[in-house]
C-alpha cells in the first residue's frame, strides 16, 4: 500500500510538471503581450500577436479581425484612450483558471484587472476574464484571438 502511494504521488507531481513544463512558454507569451501594453511597447505586444488575429473588446468598435488586426487594435485603443482621457493604463493577471493544450493550439481563461486614470482620476475594473487561443509556430506561441470581458 505504502508503495502504490508513493507511486501514485510521484505520477502525479511527474504529470504536473509536465503540464506547467508545457503551460510555460505559453503563458510567457500572455504575459509578453500584457508587458507591452503595460510598457506601451507596441513592437513587443505586437510580436505576440499572429498575423490573422481576431480580437474582442470593450471598446468600439469592438471586433477587430484579420491581417492586422493587433495593430489596428492598439490604434484603435490609442485613439479611445485619448479621446476619453485615459492613461496609466495597467493590467494584471491572475492564475489562469483554465490553460488547454492540444498539440500546436492552445486556449486559456484567465482573471484579469484592469486599472487606469480617466481624466486624472483612478478608475478599476476589477474581475475581468481575458480569454485567448495561440497557436504554435515556427517563430513559436502566438495569439490568434483574444476577448476582454469587462466585469
Amino acid at each position: 500500500m505504502h508503495r502504490l502511494l508513493i507511486a501514485l504521488s510521484l505520477a502525479t507531481f511527474s504529470d504536473a510538471q509536465t503540464r506547467g513544463s508545457t503551460q510555460s512558454p505559453v503563458l510567457a507569451t500572455i504575459h509578453q503581450f500584457v508587458d507591452g501594453f503595460n510598457k506601451g511597447d507596441t513592437k513587443t505586444l505586437l510580436a505576440t500577436c499572429a498575423d490573422q488575429t481576431s480580437i474582442l473588446d470593450e471598446f468600439p468598435p469592438h471586433e477587430w479581425h484579420g491581417t492586422g488586426a493587433c495593430a489596428k487594435w492598439i490604434s484603435d485603443f490609442d485613439a479611445d484612450a485619448k479621446k476619453n482621457g485615459i492613461t496609466d493604463g495597467l493590467v494584471t493577471l491572475g492564475h489562469p483558471s483554465h490553460v488547454d493544450i492540444t498539440a500546436d493550439r492552445a486556449y486559456v481563461v484567465m482573471p484579469a484587472n484592469y486599472t487606469f486614470k480617466q481624466k486624472g482620476k483612478p478608475v478599476s475594473e476589477v474581475g475581468s476574464i481575458l480569454t485567448l487561443t495561440l497557436q504554435e509556430s515556427k517563430a513559436g506561441w502566438r495569439i490568434t484571438g483574444w476577448s476582454w470581458a469587462k466585469h
